[in-house]
């Protein structure tokens, strides 16, 4: 090898790029193999033919009209918002002042402010009740998003019009959090309403597999049975000194609880609760088909990591050829909810192994828009910068071929030694040879330089571990030179 790089080499993100761009790079190599190349595992399986709802199910366009009607007075407050709220055009600040008319962000929260709410009111002709009611509403289904002090339209009310997916994605995102769109009384012990909402899956599995009315007596029992169930899987044994026995006249009825699981569950849509009976709207019950289809999918995980936590499931996804590694990510974000797998995912980002930084991008890609609001929080992260940045531009539309445009020399810099180091820890010697050649810099005298700049943790290791792979003697003393000048903090 020469000392000179081509100027029109792409930055190559070893297994951190896209499906397409990936089968690109394999189709100019001859060969696309990963990271892990040596023992990398071909997961073959016969596919699962694409599940139907049940019959008399609405189709996904009149599902989204209904979702556009039950979501359509949060949508006008968002809307609102958007168009009234400043400073900042798609950006809701959050000062509390009624000048500013922002959202006030109370502990995170971002609940209205009262002078907001009452303008709020007098432009849509509502109370300040309904506004509130509304806004919380807008924020569980994704309508508004709130970051820290501010407010801001959340994809979804962007794609509101013409993404059908989007709406029913909302919607979805509402009936998940009923229990916080219509909160408990708070003289109900927060325990036993934990236990019902936990309880409610059951219930509403029942309501869709009866496909029709069914009586709140049956109801009632089953969710007695399913407490009782949860509290012997517990099989809590307490220690130490012991409060008095609870007087079980003062333990609310679970018909009390059920009244208000229904309730909820009829705020937002997903049934109808009348005259001693309920029943799923064609909302409700495609939304627990849905439920239920994504129980499935977990439950053929192609490589058994769907009970491991981020960081192992990556790992044991890091020796799967790109398809069966998507599968298994979709199998094991099938069995969590979006929040909590992305927050996770971003976690194991965060770590020193900078090949599950890789793959946790490569993860997220799965997850897909629903994410954005958690990658973009995280830009501001040195380690995570430069994959935040090609991952939202690939969220944006860009060519996957063209998204390390959107990062300047050094952040292409940082990814470069991030990817090397991934491969040095994980990788085979030939890759980290190749991936010399992906670098940037015109000349390695340049790379070298700006390596040593930039102030990677592991630029020592990187540079050592390419120094005793390249099989040019000149090119390797070089490389081990600029290894010692960092180490020993020379220049």
């Amino acid at each position: 090898m020469t000392s000179r790089i081509p100027r029109d080499s792409r930055l190559r993100l070893v297994r951190a790029q896209s499906p397409r761009a990936e089968r690109r790079a394999g189709a100019e190599r001859g060969t696309a193999r990963p990271l892990t190349a040596p023992g990398a595992v071909t997961q073959q399986r016969a596919r699962r033919p694409a599940p139907r709802p049940p019959e008399g199910t609405p189709a996904p366009g009149e599902l989204a009209r209904m979702a556009r009607v039950r979501l359509a007075d949060a949508v006008r407050v968002a809307r609102w918002a958007d168009a009234s709220l400043r400073p900042g055009r798609g950006r809701a600040g959050a000062a509390p002042d009624a000048t500013a008319g922002a959202p006030e962000a109370k502990g995170g929260r971002g609940t209205l402010s009262a002078a907001t709410a009452e303008r709020a009111a007098a432009g849509l002709a509502l109370t300040p009740d309904q506004v509130r009611t509304d806004w919380d509403t807008a924020r569980l289904a994704g309508l508004i998003e709130v970051h820290g002090d501010s407010a801001r339209p959340g994809w979804r009310l962007r794609a509101w019009d013409r993404d059908d997916a989007a709406v029913l994605r909302g919607w979805v995102a509402l009936f998940d959090a009923w229990s916080l769109a219509h909160p408990a009384s708070r003289e109900l012990p927060p325990a036993t309403v934990a236990e019902t909402v936990e309880a409610m899956p059951q219930l509403l599995t029942l309501l869709q597999l009866s496909a029709g009315p069914v009586p709140v007596p049956q109801l009632l029992d089953l969710l007695d049975q399913r407490v009782t169930e949860l509290r012997t899987e517990r099989c809590e044994i307490p220690y130490g000194p012991q409060p008095e026995p609870v007087d079980p006249a003062e333990t609310p009825p679970l018909a009390t609880l059920l009244d208000w699981a229904l309730r909820g569950l009829a705020a937002v849509g997903a049934l109808t609760y009348a005259e001693g009976q309920a029943t799923l709207t064609p909302l409700g019950s495609w939304a627990v088909w849905v439920k239920l289809e994504q129980i499935c999918v977990a439950a053929q995980s192609p490589a058994g990591n769907i009970e491991q936590s981020a960081d192992d499931m990556l790992r044991g996804c890091a020796r799967l050829r790109p398809n069966a590694a998507r599968s298994e990510y979709r199998a094991w974000l099938a069995a969590r909810p979006v929040g909590s797998a992305v927050a996770e995912l971003l976690d194991a980002a965060r770590g020193e192994d900078a090949l599950l930084r890789g793959l946790a991008f490569e993860a997220l890609r799965v997850v897909g828009a629903p994410a954005e609001a958690e990658v973009r929080a995280v830009v501001d992260e040195t380690p995570l910068r430069p994959y935040a940045l090609i991952w939202l531009a690939e969220q944006e539309g860009a060519d996957p071929e063209d998204v390390h445009l959107v990062l300047t020399r050094d952040e292409s810099t940082w990814l470069w030694v991030d990817t090397a180091a991934a491969v040095a820890d994980h990788g085979e010697t030939h890759l980290l040879v190749r991936h010399l050649e992906s670098a940037v810099q015109p000349t390695v005298p340049a790379l070298l330089d700006e390596v040593r700049r930039i102030g990677h943790p592991r630029t020592v290791q990187v540079l050592v571990a390419l120094a005793a792979a390249h099989p040019d003697p000149a090119l390797a003393k070089a490389v081990r030179r600029a290894a010692f000048q960092v180490h020993t903090g020379g220049v």
